[in-house]
């Protein structure tokens, strides 16, 4: 078949086809190990001459078929399965940079992603700074350096809400030579495909909607193979240099627009190892088959919701996209035209303590970490996942120290509505 599958049909088939008498779902070959009938073949593969399986730290056919099937949805080249999203993230910046570089990020993103960026890569000689994404170009252009080697977002942050003008941020990295990585978690390709906005490498927490039932924490770094690694050749020695580890190979020589990825496996995976289980791919392709499913429901639900709080009178502010009073609309209605996701970000009136009490008195709706689920959940990341940054530090992050983040699932919204409403009713 040549036709060009759209979305809902790659959510299902894509990765995997079964063969005359093979299974119809993707097997678990949960194995560390694959043999070889002589030793010819096997150097083979550790010379990245021949492609095969050997090791499951560096491929597995599950693995594999899960990464082949996100890597369609988003319209890539290459795509590789991480152990979580913070993995994904640190593969995705670390695959091209090393001690005395440096990266400019947007400072509305993911808490673990900020401290991922602004403590831990500088422990390792990597520097980060940080920019509003409402900044004008001017202004962002002003934190490149001559050794930044990248240009980071979220489509949708997490959790304040915001959605990221994707054109403007392309623009401003290639202006520089360097490639724009976004982390699509929240949208998922479903609502948006950030290569067509001229992103060059998509990351996601696929522990998230694509997962949609908290039954695997994992990840993935997607290539658009679009990066002209070579026209660069002296920001990214890297990819563009021999290395020694590998004979002396030359990843985007050798293997193309497959070089990032490739480089990515068998160098990053093969020295720190963070793969996902084969079950936990299995368990990830499971929720990838309703995702386009689940993400219309979660959509649908969301704007109910977000429509109700923002017209109560307990209600101080409501960030969500969908809203025509909302700062982002504009921008939602451009890059998320079929619906964001089903995360709202609000506060109420009153102080820290409101939010918790609000929180404590929901009797449905689950208190947890996790987000982008089938259930309703909720969280006040200044009590719990931001906890370590102050109120200073939670504004510079993008995060009000009112904020509620809270998670629309695909329940009957009638009985999400009645849950928020008691609770409302307590405070």
């Amino acid at each position: 078949m040549t036709k060009k599958l759209r979305q809902g049909t790659l959510c299902v088939q894509a990765g995997y086809k079964a063969k005359n008498g093979e299974p119809i779902e993707l097997p678990i070959i949960q194995s560390t190990t694959f043999k070889y009938d002589d030793s010819d073949e096997m150097a083979k593969l550790f010379d990245l001459e021949k492609e095969g399986y050997f090791y499951t730290r560096l491929q597995n056919p599950t693995n594999d078929a899960v990464a082949a099937k996100i890597c369609a949805l988003e319209g890539g080249v290459g795509a590789v399965l991480t152990s979580s999203g913070q993995a994904a993230n640190f593969y995705a910046v670390f695959n091209i940079c090393e001690a005395g570089d440096h990266i400019v990020t947007s400072n509305e993103i993911y808490g673990g992603t900020f401290n991922l960026f602004g403590v831990t890569l500088k422990k390792l000689g990597i520097e980060c700074t940080f920019v509003s994404p409402e900044a004008s170009e001017e202004e962002i252009q002003a934190a490149f350096r001559p050794n930044t080697k990248a240009l980071f977002g979220e489509t949708i942050s997490n959790p304040g809400c915001a959605v990221l003008d994707i054109e403007k941020f392309a623009r401003i990295a290639h202006k520089n030579g360097v490639p724009l990585i976004v982390d699509n978690t929240f949208a998922t390709p479903v609502n948006c495909r950030p290569f067509e906005w001229g992103a060059d490498i998509v990351t996601h927490s696929t522990t998230k909607y694509m997962d949609g039932l908290a039954t695997q924490v994992g990840g993935c770094v997607v290539d658009s193979g679009n990066f002209d690694w070579m026209a660069h050749a002296e920001k990214f020695p890297g990819l563009c240099t021999p290395d020694e580890s590998y004979h002396g190979l030359t990843y985007v020589k050798a293997f193309g627009k497959m070089g990032y990825t490739t480089k990515l496996v068998a160098q990053l995976m093969r020295d720190l190892g963070s793969i996902p289980a084969p079950q936990n791919s299995f368990l990830l392709n499971m929720g990838l088959q309703t995702l386009h499913l689940r993400m219309a429901q979660h959509c649908k639900n969301a704007q109910k919701v977000a429509e109700f709080l923002n017209a109560n009178d307990k209600v101080a502010w409501v960030h969500y996209c969908g809203l025509p009073t909302d700062a982002n609309y504009e921008r939602g209605q451009k890059y998320l035209p079929n619906g964001s996701c089903g995360v709202i970000a609000f506060g109420l009136k009153g102080d820290r303590e409101t939010a918790i009490k609000w929180m404590d008195s929901l009797e449905m709706i689950n208190i947890v970490t996790h987000v982008a689920d089938a259930r309703t959940c909720v969280l006040h990341p200044a009590s719990h996942t931001h906890r370590q940054l102050s109120d200073e530090q939670l504004r510079v992050a993008g995060v009000a120290p009112d904020l509620i983040r809270l998670s629309v699932g695909i329940e009957d919204v009638e009985d999400i509505l009645d849950d928020i409403k008691q609770a409302l009713e307590k405070i």
